[in-house]
């Protein structure tokens, strides 16, 4: 039996992070499939019942996908309530290359990912900058606030 991953992200504002998450991992937004010009319009002719569709649901695309087709799809799911604690389960961009890259190096690639995210409305928490243990990470908030970690 073949399984596939999706990752599924609760937000507020599907568009908001369509847009963030396609930047920070150089995916693009999900088009709808069999020539449809909508999700909206592509659950429609699957029999989706229109009260099941709120107002603006699938208008835009909801979900991002590796151009290389080899990460997994990511969905961004409206839910009614806000994040309420920090997250159990976070992202890695590893972008350094590993510990056979030098620190500096590493260091260098990690800022400049990080530069790039807030300027698309990300926001620092934390920098872990221990040269001593060869490690260098930033922790980030996406604009919704959920966390994740550039390495």
């Amino acid at each position: 039996m073949e399984m596939t991953l999706q990752l599924t992200i609760d937000c507020s504002d599907p568009r908001r992070l369509v847009a963030f998450w396609s930047e920070a991992l150089g995916y693009i937004p999900e088009p709808p499939p069999g020539g449809h010009t909508t999700w909206r319009e592509y659950w429609a002719a699957m029999g989706v019942p229109e009260e099941e569709l709120p107002a603006g649901t699938g208008d835009t695309p909801e979900s991002i996908v590796d151009p290389a087709g080899q990460g997994p799809r990511v969905w961004f799911q409206r839910v009614p309530e806000p994040k309420a604690a920090k997250n159990r389960i976070h992202l890695d961009l590893k972008v350094g290359g590993g510990r056979d890259v030098p620190l500096a190096v590493r260091t260098q690639r990690v800022t400049a990912t990080v530069e790039r995210l807030v300027e698309a409305g990300a926001r620092v928490l934390r920098t872990t900058d221990e040269p001593d243990m060869d490690h260098y990470a930033v922790l980030m908030q996406d604009p919704e606030g959920n966390e994740f970690d550039v390495v």
